[in-house]
C-alpha cells in the first residue's frame, strides 16, 4: 500500500465526533497518551498512539462514529460493496491529501469510507498542521 504523509498507516481508523476538539484532543492526549498526528483546520485531527489512530471530528460533521478503511483498490472495492447491496453515499473521488475514496452506509445505517492512498501528499500543501498542538498547547 502506498504511503502518504497526510493519511495514517493504520487499516481501519475510528473516527469519533465531539464538541471540543482542542480539549478532547488534549484531554485524551493527558490521560491515555495520545499525541496529535495531523490537525485539519478546526474541524479534525489524527490522534496517534502506538500503532493505531484515531480521528476527532466536529459534532456538526457528524453526529455518530464512522469509520474509515484503508484499502488497497478503492474502485474494485466500491464495486464489490455497490454489488453487495451497500448504500452508496459519495462515489469514489480523488482528493487533494492524495487519497481516493468513497462512503457508504452498511446495513444498520453506519457510515463507512474506504481509502486508497493515490498519492504521498504534504499535508501543508492543503492547509493540514503535522504534529503537536497548534499554538503550543497540550
Amino acid at each position: 500500500m502506498l504511503t502518504n504523509r497526510s493519511m495514517p498507516a493504520a487499516t481501519v481508523i475510528p473516527e469519533l465526533p465531539c464538541d471540543d476538539l482542542r480539549a478532547t484532543a488534549e484531554w485524551l492526549s493527558r490521560a491515555f497518551g495520545f499525541s496529535p498526528r495531523l490537525w485539519i483546520g478546526d474541524h479534525r485531527v489524527q490522534l496517534q498512539i502506538g500503532d493505531g489512530v484515531i480521528v476527532l471530528v466536529k459534532r456538526a460533521l457528524s453526529g455518530e462514529v464512522r469509520l474509515m478503511v484503508r484499502v488497497e483498490d478503492a474502485d474494485r472495492h466500491f464495486a464489490q460493496a455497490r454489488a453487495a447491496g451497500a448504500e452508496i453515499v459519495s462515489e469514489p473521488a480523488t482528493h487533494p491529501y492524495g487519497e481516493r475514496q468513497y462512503t457508504c452506509r452498511d446495513l444498520a445505517g453506519r457510515l463507512w469510507t474506504f481509502s486508497q492512498s493515490v498519492a504521498d501528499v504534504d499535508p501543508a500543501s492543503w492547509g493540514g498542521e503535522l504534529g503537536n498542538f497548534p499554538n503550543g498547547r497540550a
